[in-house]
């Protein structure tokens, strides 16, 4: 997997400031890009973007919560530390609990923002393989055909050559046939690492 350069996208209305907080970080060799809204920001974010987001709270048109959930929702949900003039206790408990990485006010020492941002670029990496590893099992999954996975579906169970015949309806040396297919097509060699497999997949048991 290729990774692309990670970036922090600095998202706030207050220009002096931005160009404060991004002369920080380049100082520091971060990549950075700024946009002076959220709607901005959203409009030009592409999946492919990587790194995370250091927003302020209160912003006009959209604010810093509202870009939060929007993130959240899709496709590239990039994590969020917000840095704002106007924080309060509830307003940074509900951002954490909505999956904010920190919370910070603007007078913040420098390498708690530092540190932040740290840990949300950790975090877009690690969640960002997680959900890369997940396409590519559910891309094996999907080349499984109907009588693939029920048969899956009993091997996950626990269940014999012999049961699963008798459970399909069919003879076990198909049954044997469509193992073999199983353990090809998801590119494994036992039964441990198929069902570990299917886990990991999240693949639902046939009822």
């Amino acid at each position: 997997m290729s990774e692309q350069v990670q970036k922090v996208f600095i998202v706030d209305d207050d220009a002096s400031f931005l160009r404060g907080v991004e002369r920080l970080l380049r100082s520091n060799g971060y990549v950075t890009e700024c946009f002076s809204s959220a709607s901005e920001f959203l409009t030009q974010l592409s999946l492919e973007a990587t790194g995370c987001v250091l927003a302020d709270l209160r912003m006009p048109g959209m604010d810093g919560m509202a870009l939060q959930q929007t993130l959240a929702r899709s496709a590239n949900p990039l994590p969020v530390v917000f840095l704002t003039g106007h924080g309060d206790i509830n307003t940074g408990v509900e951002a954490m609990r909505r999956g904010a990485e920190d919370f910070l006010v603007k007078t913040a020492p420098r390498d708690v923002v530092i540190a932040a941002i740290e840990r949300a670029l950790a975090r877009d990496f690690r969640e960002r393989r997680a959900r890369i590893h997940r396409l590519e099992l559910q891309s094996r999954f999907d080349r499984l055909t109907p009588r693939e996975r029920q048969v899956l579906s009993q091997v996950m169970l626990g269940r014999l050559n012999k049961q699963i015949a008798a459970e399909l309806g069919i003879d076990e040396r198909s049954v044997k046939r469509h193992r073999t297919n199983l353990t090809r097509k998801l590119a494994v060699k036992s039964v441990a690492e198929l069902v570990q497999l299917a886990i990991e997949a999240g693949f639902s048991i046939a009822k």
